[in-house]
């Protein structure tokens, strides 16, 4: 399996997910780690695993700032350095738990597993809009694949036509009406753009609008390396420049983070009610993950391009974004860029 980018942001949680007092054990890029709120508001990141026996520091308590181990009271500050020992002797200089820089942006934690020294926190993609005052519900699930297979799956929005007929309603509109654009801008992101003009209205929108009606619609996804998405949705009446609008527009993050090679974080959110909790469950857990999850079964250890995948023009974003993050793994190793 292809390296992670290190000298990036990664999300690790959102910042609810971390308990008033407590500790949030989450395993990223194959390791187990521990993220706990210090007195200053700040937060801290160690590895989950006690420097001395390796036992998971998460069993163990919070103490102010400080972690102990249940297993011999070693207690670990936010640096990772040992600052308490319960026996006669001073703390132990050479003890040390592993440590990463962790920032607080958007109402999420994010993380940098790379070189300390490159971790700039404006770096960290915009998700402004998730400081927004409007209530949403945030929520977070691990996907069995590969984070970018769920890329692939969410950088091409053709397998709505498909996959979310029930959920989404295109009704063919991609394919009938539809135009594609991909767009890479300076600071990396790439946008896969489809536009639907005088499009059929989905069946949803018929009671509204009546029989026969046209829609144009948006369906804009954004990426920034390594999976950190967001989609916007817009739909209004054809014809009135998205003036009359069906629904308020949409802006939501899709946020991926490694848990293995073979498993995934999914950062998400939804309107704060139960019927949004129940359509969103349907797309990614019903819909989505059954068709990742069998992609990664399919391909097992086989890397993604010694697969030799047939390579379709609506491809063209979720292509660009494998071939960034490889430019970006080439960088980090040293070696020449691809042209």
């Amino acid at each position: 399996m292809p390296a992670y980018v290190r000298n990036l942001w990664y999300m690790a949680a959102w910042e609810h997910e971390v308990p008033d007092g407590g500790m949030l054990s989450r395993k990223l890029l194959d390791q187990a780690w521990l993220v706990h709120r210090l007195e200053s508001g700040a937060y801290a990141m160690l590895e989950d695993r006690c420097p001395h026996r390796f036992v998971p520091l998460s069993m163990g308590r919070k103490q102010g700032d400080v972690v102990h181990c249940r297993y011999h009271g070693l207690g670990f500050g936010p640096d990772g350095a040992c600052v308490h020992t319960p026996f006669p002797a001073s703390p132990p200089g050479h003890v040390k738990a592993a440590t990463m820089p962790v920032v607080a942006r958007y109402r999420a934690l994010w993380f940098w597993p790379g070189d300390p020294a490159l971790a700039d926190p404006s770096l960290i993609p915009d998700f402004a809009f998730l400081d927004s005052y409007r209530p949403m519900t945030r929520g977070h699930l691990v996907m069995q694949g590969n984070y970018e297979l769920v890329t692939d799956n969410l950088m091409d929005l053709t397998h709505a036509e498909f996959l979310h007929v029930e959920t989404f309603g295109v009704n063919g509109s991609l394919f009938e009406s539809g135009a594609q654009t991909v767009q890479q801008e300076a600071d990396g992101a790439i946008w896969n753009k489809w536009t639907m003009t005088d499009a059929r209205a989905p069946a949803w929108a018929k009671p509204v609008l009546g029989e026969g009606a046209r829609v144009d619609q948006k369906l804009h996804m954004r990426w920034h390396a390594p999976a950190s998405m967001a989609l916007l949705v817009e739909i209004g009446k054809a014809g009135t420049a998205y003036g009359v609008h069906l629904l308020p527009p949409m802006l939501n993050p899709h946020i991926i983070t490694p848990e293995t090679q073979g498993s995934s974080h999914y950062f998400y959110d939804h309107e704060p009610t139960e019927q949004a909790r129940d359509m969103a469950m349907q797309v990614f857990v019903e819909e989505d993950e059954p068709m990742i999850e069998a992609a990664q079964a399919a391909l097992g250890e086989t890397d993604f391009w010694d697969a030799r995948p047939a390579i379709l023009k609506t491809d063209a974003a979720a292509i660009r974004c494998r071939r960034a993050l490889m430019q970006l793994r080439r960088r980090e190793a040293g070696e020449a860029e691809a042209p």
